[in-house]
């Protein structure tokens, strides 16, 4: 099961059941979950019961089911390795997922610097791969050819697989991005540590491809298993691979253009003045609401305050503005490439752009910038 990060912020939390928070951080439980978990089970019960002849079919099937936990707990572990090293560098992280495909740590933006990505990439595996050792270290004690000795065992192949196989130098694993870490931090090119990984990406696909055969060809006791594994992980890294690819096309800031040129200024108001005063105080410019004692409280939404400006002309401004979070907040001295893949990748439609003392000194507005790049593109094409 792949485990591994996404540099991009995502949505709320539909589609997934929050199972337990981590430093303020939900784990969530997709419904996708369920479904690899059952085709673990299926997959993994006849060859517990040739580990263990005197297994029933029931009893087989439920230590397959106590190893699809363990995995699980297995691939939780390991993003909670990414999951604490990020925060621990002060990047935020929106959420962990289990989903269908492992694990996924979402973090709301990408690292700035190469050994960022490095170190909280390699963070997972080397969970994993502890406790793999440890588990391990318990099978000198553990009587050969009992259930808890298959406990063990599962515990000590599940933590070594998940680690193991995260490290493969391909994307989207964390091989691939410790990779693109060295990459990048070698040519001061982040682009060139994509298209490295990318390409490693390729090469894991393939080696995946001809262990399948192989273990077909062989008849392999388990070539069903394997060839199923085979396939999602190829699955997995190819989709990956393109989404990654994706991204970093969609990072380039075209030349010529300046973050200035894209902006509105930004005019702050008392979070409990009338909508429609502040509808008609906006004219073109990024609208603060602030609160009395100085916090700001967020921007107007146009279409909200439109809406409840026709229905109620007096309401607070402060109830049709949009929430400012660490999502829809941008630093001014940020890099271009950094703005388009934060901005184009958020929820959010409009930011508020802060100086490096926390003051605001713009809005952006996410169609403006998208159509600016559009044009500066075209341009130089």
């Amino acid at each position: 099961m792949p485990a591994s990060i996404r540099w991009t912020p995502a949505t709320g939390h539909e589609g997934g059941l929050v199972v337990a928070r981590v430093r303020g951080v939900p784990v969530l439980l997709a419904p996708s979950w369920w479904f690899i978990s059952l085709l673990i089970v299926v997959l993994y019960t006849p060859l517990v019961r040739m580990m263990l002849p005197g297994v029933g079919l029931v009893g087989g099937a439920l230590l397959a089911a106590t190893f699809t936990v363990l995995l699980g707990v297995s691939v939780l572990l390991h993003e909670l390795g990414h999951c604490l090293v990020a925060l621990r560098m002060g990047m935020p992280v929106r959420r962990i997922r289990l989903q269908f495909l492992g694990g996924v740590a979402e973090l709301v933006r990408t690292p700035s610097r190469a050994r960022q990505e490095g170190l909280i990439a390699a963070a997972g595996p080397a969970v994993s791969v502890l406790l793999a050792l440890l588990s391990a270290a318990l099978l000198l004690v553990v009587e050969p050819r009992t259930v808890l000795w298959l406990l063990v065992v599962q515990i000590t192949v599940a933590n070594a697989a998940v680690g193991v196989f995260n490290l493969l130098p391909g994307l989207p694993l964390d091989g691939g991005r410790v990779l693109r870490s060295l990459v990048w931090g070698l040519t001061g090119r982040r682009s060139a540590g994509t298209r490295a990984a990318a390409v490693g990406g390729v090469l894991v696909t393939i080696a995946l491809a001809w262990w399948a055969i192989v273990g077909l060809l062989a008849a392999s006791e388990d070539r069903w298993l394997r060839l199923g594994v085979c396939v999602i992980m190829m699955w997995f890294i190819g989709v990956g691979v393109v989404a990654e690819l994706g991204s970093e096309n969609r990072r380039n800031w075209p030349p010529g253009l300046r973050l200035a040129d894209v902006v509105r200024p930004v005019l702050q108001l008392p979070a409990e003045s009338p909508v429609s005063d502040a509808l008609a105080a906006s004219a073109g410019r990024g609208v603060v609401l602030v609160r009395a004692d100085g916090m700001a409280v967020g921007l107007l939404d146009l279409t909200a305050a439109e809406n409840l400006a026709r229905k109620a002309p007096v309401t607070p401004a402060e109830q049709a503005a949009e929430p400012i979070s660490a999502e829809n907040v941008l630093l001014d001295s940020e890099q271009g490439e950094d703005i388009v893949e934060r901005v184009f990748s958020s929820a959010s439609w409009q930011f508020l752009v802060v100086d490096d003392e926390g003051r605001p000194s713009a809005v952006l507005h996410r169609d403006e910038l998208r159509n600016a790049v559009l044009r500066h593109r075209g341009d130089s094409a």
